[in-house]
């Protein structure tokens, strides 16, 4: 899944592709390189981000969605609306988007898993602490891996009460948001737990803090080396789906894992 951030304020790449036109040209070159879903947001959710009015959150993306979801048509890849209204989702299901990743799992708005639940849409459901204004304020578990489980199963069965088929959901156990550097590291570690539970699961670990953290490298741009690490460990624990910024590195990365994890 390649990030495509039409924010000027996304904490690695905001305001690089805040225009439509770079927005898509970025988008198709992420396709060339090997991704099969373009995920399209436009409003950041990094610590202490400020909310974006639903008006200008369907004007950074619609637009984009509409222009890549014609130059994917018949390729098999899906562009992915990354927003917590439901509002922007249907705009972007309307304009041929195919998937919604809502980083609330369907709790910030009350409309969006009716929405979801009456298209053929896939989703994504993310674990989070609080909300990106204030997630990164002290985060404390008892046993993270437990409690994120737990959140995710919960939020799963609600989905598919509402009628969204099981086989149409990813589950994403948040890495960054609402977690300190060791909740990260422990997460991805008993990751297989989570894999467990019978939904593709996805990770979200592209350029973020705690890669810094661990290996003393500032600047985002430069964690790309510890994307690929945190991704192939990743793999090898059952995680499916892969959110990267960069995506021809990685996705040469996990080719290599999955070609020796097989044979």
């Amino acid at each position: 899944m390649g990030v495509l951030n039409v924010t000027p304020d996304s904490f690695s790449d905001g305001g690089e592709w805040f225009s439509a036109d770079d927005a898509v040209r970025h988008g198709l070159q992420m396709l060339a390189d090997g991704a099969s879903i373009l995920d399209v947001g436009g409003e950041s959710t990094r610590p202490g981000a400020a909310a974006v009015p639903e008006a200008e959150e369907l004007e950074r993306t619609i637009p984009v969605v509409r222009a890549l979801a014609r130059s994917v048509q018949g390729t098999g890849a899906l562009i992915s609306i990354d927003t917590t209204k439901s509002a922007v989702a249907g705009a972007a299901l309307a304009a041929g988007a195919g998937y919604v990743n809502d980083v609330s799992a369907l709790r910030g708005d009350p409309r969006m898993v009716e929405l979801v639940a009456g298209s053929s849409a896939r989703c994504c459901l993310m674990h989070m602490r609080g909300e990106p204004r204030t997630m990164q304020q002290a985060p404390q578990y008892d046993d993270v891996v437990d409690e994120v489980k737990a959140f995710l199963t919960e939020r799963a069965a609600f989905a598919v009460a509402a009628g969204i088929a099981e086989d149409r959901i990813d589950l994403d156990p948040g890495i960054g948001f609402g977690k300190t550097v060791e909740h990260n590291l422990t997460l991805l570690r008993r990751l297989d737990e989570l894999a467990g539970l019978g939904f593709r699961l996805m990770v979200g670990v592209s350029r973020k803090s705690f890669i810094g953290a661990v290996s003393g490298v500032d600047g985002p741009r430069l964690r790309v080396p510890g994307t690929i690490a945190a991704n192939v460990l990743a793999f090898e624990r059952g995680a499916q789906v892969f959110r990267v910024h960069d995506v021809a590195e990685n996705a040469q990365a996990l080719a290599v894992a999955a070609a020796v994890a097989l044979r």
